[in-house]
């Protein structure tokens, strides 16, 4: 008895510790994954997707995303420690091993897999493209002057799935939502950089806070402004009804909330613009199921 209380007390420690590293606490990068897969399923769907789709893109996104936080803990326990953010990440400390990581993103990718089941050709093609980059995106900041490129072209992959798993083909319309929603990546993981800037600095790692200086407000700014003239564009040219304008007009009010957030360039500020966006992403999916509706 003694011994099997104990080995259930271990189990649930270890699985505690595996929702740190998928960040089941924080689900924040799933919500900014899932506002713009979601909204690409109702342009694509013109509507109501039904609700196979509707569950299969919400299971899918939280999977790849929770696996992607596994890779993305491997890829940076050596330098995890050093940056105050996130110098208690599970693989960091040592309680959760490098090869308990790649077994949870593991498993975690392969049921992802089946959900792949239930979609068309043209959906798994897709899917297969997005997994390799997501792979990818971690050691990018280790060379590339804008990681944060690498990330936007990522969370947005999730878009063509979308409309490959409604229309079993990829129209022009999907590619120019995936450019929208690159710019709005940039902005926020901008956001996100200016918090760890000065720790990236010291430990030679790269990102766009750093290669943009004094001009990073400006830069996110703008990526903002892309982002939110691309969106009304596709809705006006989709025929979504005039309640869009509602919801991105919420989403615009939250941009330049963001804007005025990180002016001074303050850490706690702009971790609070990062994770504001979730209402951003919020709005403008609200938006398109208002409007089409």
């Amino acid at each position: 008895m003694i011994a099997s209380g104990a080995a259930t007390q271990h189990g649930l420690e270890r699985l505690r510790l595996y929702l740190r590293l998928t960040r089941a606490d924080r689900p924040i990068g799933v919500l900014l994954l899932l506002w713009p897969t979601l909204t690409a399923l109702w342009f694509a769907a013109r509507g109501w997707p039904g609700w196979e789709l509707l569950l299969i893109f919400v299971a899918g996104t939280w999977l790849m995303r929770s696996a992607g936080c596994a890779i993305n803990d491997m890829a940076d326990r050596n330098f995890d420690a050093h940056v105050k953010r996130t110098a208690q990440r599970v693989v960091a400390t040592g309680e959760v091993s490098v090869r308990e990581a790649l077994a949870v993103a593991i498993v975690l990718a392969a049921v992802a897999g089946v959900t792949l089941i239930w979609l068309n050709n043209a959906a798994r093609l897709a899917a297969l493209v997005a997994l390799p980059v997501a792979a990818a995106y971690p050691y990018f900041k280790r060379f590339f002057s804008i990681p944060q490129a690498m990330l936007g072209i990522a969370f947005s992959l999730g878009i063509p799935m979308a409309y490959c798993a409604v229309q079993g083909r990829l129209p022009a319309e999907a590619l120019w939502m995936v450019a929208a929603n690159f710019f709005w990546v940039i902005a926020y993981d901008t956001e996100y950089a200016m918090v760890d800037r000065d720790d990236d600095v010291k430990l030679g790692l790269r990102s766009s806070a750093i290669l943009f200086g004094r001009a990073d407000v400006a830069f996110v700014t703008s990526s903002y402004a892309i982002y939110l003239a691309a969106m009304a564009a596709l809705a006006w040219k989709a025929g979504v009804g005039v309640a869009f304008a509602g919801g991105w007009l919420i989403a615009t009010g939250c941009a330049v909330y963001h804007v005025r957030l990180i002016r001074a360039r303050q850490r706690d500020a702009c971790f609070r613009a990062f994770l504001h966006n979730q209402w951003l992403g919020l709005a403008i999916f609200v938006g398109a199921v208002a409007g089409f509706a």
